[in-house]
């Protein structure tokens, strides 16, 4: 499933090449959708598409074979991966993709593929996000967008660290936020949510765009802000600010991984065929999503 810069629809690609040293080709049984993928399509964060091309940074599948110098990976290994810049010029919206074995994880017996596929963009970012952010137990953290798929894993990952998360959402999203860890959720509807969520907070993680120069004023003097939205504001009152972008990072994806397959990392992906991919990238580049994180699989 190709874009490019143009519409985004279902075409016949011709297969990857064999992997070379440090790759390995995955079979693909599912992949994530993420209002990134907009941008990759318009070719403004360049992940190495070579069209025609699938899009796709993330996704889960199975060996089909390995190249020189893998030994962690052999064919039948299930895995997971976000991957960027793309080895093979494609994505994982195909049956195949080639990927550097050292972005994937291993796949947990307990972790089905759809799961698997929703965590790798998501899951990075919030524990990337977090980790920068550095935040001790019983500090406090603004997140805006806790709805979303980033949001919810930031909150749930926050909150097993002991940080005291406030997090905007819709109205409806908030007794699932408060289940995941949130100790409030102030509706972001409200022209009047800063006032809501009062201030004093050690740091703040934007993930829902034009929030930022709103969320400053409630960062504490030298706390810290991240934003996702590539809109850091000028940092002022001692405040550290900057923007964040993903990286591919086995280690904290095989981390991610084995937390949703205990269940205490919860996901609920919205699983569609790949059929339906073009719709479905639409939904999400549009907003229309509601929140969900979709997944598209073979079949």
């Amino acid at each position: 499933m190709s874009g490019a810069g143009q519409e985004v629809g279902l075409l016949e690609l011709p297969e990857p090449s064999s992997p070379g040293p440090g790759q390995i080709l995955v079979a693909v049984e599912a992949a994530g959708v993420g209002p990134w993928d907009e941008l990759l399509n318009g070719g403004s964060w360049d992940v190495g598409l070579r069209p025609p091309a699938a899009l796709g940074v993330e996704g889960a599948g199975k060996v089909l074979a390995a190249g020189a110098n893998v030994s962690g990976f052999a064919a039948g290994d299930r895995v997971l991966a976000h991957e960027a810049p793309l080895p093979g010029g494609s994505g994982f919206w195909a049956e195949r993709v080639l990927i550097n074995a050292d972005h994937a994880a291993a796949c947990p017996p307990g972790l089905d593929a759809v799961r698997a596929a929703a965590l790798p963009v998501n899951g990075l970012t919030a524990v990337q996000a977090l980790e920068k952010l550095d935040l001790a137990r019983g500090q406090r953290l603004l997140v805006t967008n806790g709805g979303g798929a980033t949001g919810a894993l930031a909150i749930q990952l926050a909150a097993a660290q002991g940080i005291e998360v406030t997090a905007t959402a819709s109205a409806g999203a908030a007794e699932r936020l408060l289940g995941l860890g949130a100790v409030e959720v102030v509706d972001y509807h409200d022209p009047n949510w800063p006032a809501k969520a009062g201030g004093g907070f050690d740091a703040a993680l934007i993930i829902a765009s034009g929030t930022a120069d709103a969320a400053l004023p409630l960062v504490r003097d030298r706390g810290r802000l991240c934003s996702l939205t590539s809109d850091a504001p000028a940092e002022e009152r001692g405040i550290t600010s900057w923007d964040l972008y993903v990286e591919p990072n086995a280690a904290q994806l095989a981390r991610l991984a084995e937390q949703a397959a205990a269940g205490t990392l919860k996901l609920a992906p919205q699983p569609l065929p790949l059929s339906e991919g073009p719709a479905a990238f639409a939904r999400v580049v549009t907003g229309g999503a509601g929140g969900k994180k979709i997944v598209l699989t073979q079949g």
